[in-house]
């Protein structure tokens, strides 16, 4: 959900900081104070294109943000992680900055990004419904995956993606095989005798450390002898040795302790010292005993050593990474195909095709059926929007070849009134009526809907009366869900909303300004009953905006 959006210099927008709460928020005010401009900025922080004319007469640059609540949207999270995007928490930050030379720098939690990036993680969160770029509707690819949601066909797209790709990765495979037949029976051939050599050393990482150690022992055991008998002779051999020593010191001291008792202490640790020196000569002793300079044994670990040493020279890498030589040489011969025959491999990338069509044809069968259904439902809810006659069609448009997505393309057509060919979704000449395709699309569809917040321009089109409650009835229906928001001129839709803006103009040091202030029950009866009579407010369309609203007037 949309937190806040904060706008600096943007067309007659000098300064706004917005705080958002969920449910139907409207957007009020006279023509011309800026109510479409703040979903313009929004757009323009969701990535649409943008230039030098939207900053601010006398300004620099032109910078909006919006802030999000992303706790609930995993794939969001997912993709931010994946582009090294996160943010802290379940914040999610977009900014945009335009300056007054047209040039434009995007941002996502505070990463500089491009405005593909910026789009794509604006599609997760924001759909504006009028005519704007950001609309993910007009794009076939949602078209699609809003039916599939529709239909509850998540996992059987899924299959069907899956399929796609190793009916293609087969397909490449056997392409690859019959075109470079000689070459891929040659590397098949050296990989095949890599794997036997590699099996045949039968090394591992621990052997090379143990083999190490072992060839060092065996290479200096002479050395090894020789150093434990001086040890052994330093220690305990003749009048002079170490053992000897302590034992006369602590008899020395021992005679004096007498005199000073403090001497203890100090007899106690020569003893000690005494006593370790003596366990030393008899551990030098056993070692040494131990110690075994065998040639035969030398010989063999040199052999071996040699036989690795030689194995990863060949295969240029490190020798305890030769386990994973051999692991990358069997997973390529497995990515190769069991025997390498182009029989095989065509067999199998047969059968990935047919594996491929039958998930696809199941899926054509579910996505037909919830056309019909969904065409239906929203045709419905059209002619309850002032749009009497007009039809709504899920064309399911055959691929000669398919796809990842399937054997069909899914398309969105719309006839406003009844006598008008169905056409794309995308070129539906009214925004107002767009709007309100759209919002009877959302309005069956918010089910299952997976943009959080909705937001609505020029919906009230060409409307009024009890067609305009009927929209603001949706739309707070909608709310219920969403966060919904809605650029209204009606009376009958804003008096349905949760939470009413009031969108101003002034002129300050001869610049117009736009400004926007949270209206409270009494400010939005006054709001209510101006958009009912026009410049003369009476008591009696004040009474009537309090009824509207359901508050005491």
């Amino acid at each position: 959900m949309l937190r806040a959006l904060n706008i600096r210099n943007f067309v007659i927008v000098d300064r706004m900081e917005l705080e958002f709460d969920g449910g139907f928020t409207v957007l009020t005010g006279e023509t011309g104070a800026g109510k479409s401009i703040l979903i313009d900025a929004l757009a323009l922080a969701l990535g649409e294109r943008g230039d030098a004319g939207i900053v601010r007469q006398g300004a620099d640059k032109a910078e909006i943000s919006a802030e999000f609540d992303i706790a609930a949207r995993g794939a969001l999270q997912r993709w931010l992680a994946d582009n090294d995007l996160a943010g802290e928490g379940d914040a999610c930050l977009l900014r945009r900055v335009i300056d007054d030379g047209g040039r434009s720098r995007a941002f996502i939690n505070g990463r500089t990004v491009t405005l593909a990036q910026l789009r794509e993680a604006g599609e997760h969160l924001v759909d504006i419904h009028g005519q704007h770029e950001h609309q993910s509707l007009l794009r076939g690819a949602a078209q699609r995956a809003l039916l599939d949601a529709y239909a509850g066909l998540g996992d059987g797209a899924d299959a069907v993606a899956g399929g796609w790709r190793r009916w293609q990765d087969a397909a490449r495979h056997l392409a690859a095989l019959e075109t470079n037949a000689a070459a891929f029976a040659a590397e098949r051939e050296q990989l095949e005798w890599q794997v036997r050599e590699l099996a045949a050393l039968n090394f591992n990482p621990d052997e090379w450390q143990e083999l190490q150690a072992e060839h060092a022992r065996l290479a200096h055991a002479q050395s090894l002898i020789e150093g434990a008998q001086y040890a052994m002779d330093a220690l305990s051999d003749g009048d002079n040795s170490s053992v000897t020593q302590l034992a006369a010191v602590s008899s020395r001291l021992d005679h004096l302790r007498e005199y000073d008792a403090r001497l203890k202490d100090i007899i106690d640790v020569i003893a000690s010292a005494q006593a370790q020196a003596q366990e030393a000569v008899y551990m030098l002793r056993d070692y040494q005993q131990r110690l075994d300079p065998d040639p035969q044994r030398f010989k063999v670990v040199e052999q071996r050593l040699d036989a690795v040493h030689a194995c990863a020279r060949k295969y240029r890498v490190a020798p305890e990474t030769l386990p994973d030589a051999l692991a990358r040489a069997k997973a390529r011969l497995d990515e190769m195909g069991g025997s390498g025959d182009v029989e095989t491999v065509r067999k199998r990338a047969s059968e990935a095709r047919d594996t491929y069509l039958t998930e696809a044809k199941k899926l054509g069968v579910g996505r037909k059926k919830a056309a019909k259904k969904l065409s239906e439902k929203v045709t419905e809810v059209m002619q309850m929007l002032a749009m009497t006659g007009g039809s709504f069609e899920v064309a399911l448009n055959p691929l000669a070849e398919g796809n990842s997505s399937g054997l069909e393309q899914a398309e969105f057509l719309v006839s406003a009134h009844k006598g008008i060919a169905p056409r794309p979704l995308a070129k539906v000449a009214s925004g107002g009526e767009l709007s309100r395709v759209s919002l009877a699309i959302q309005t069956v569809t918010s089910e299952i809907a997976q943009v959080p917040t909705l937001i609505f321009d020029e919906v009230d089109a060409g409307i009024g009366g009890r067609v305009a409650e009927i929209v603001g009835q949706m739309l707070k229906k909608l709310g219920r869900k969403h966060q919904v928001m809605c650029v209204t001129h009606l009376p009958q839709v804003a008096a349905s909303a949760d939470q009413q803006w009031q969108v101003t103009k002034s002129a300050a040091n001869g610049t117009m300004l736009s400004h926007v202030a949270v209206l409270d029950d009494k400010q939005r009866v006054e709001e209510i009953a101006r958009m009912l009579g026009g410049v003369r407010i009476t008591d009696t369309t004040r009474k009537h905006a309090a009824e509207m609203l359901g508050v005491k007037s």
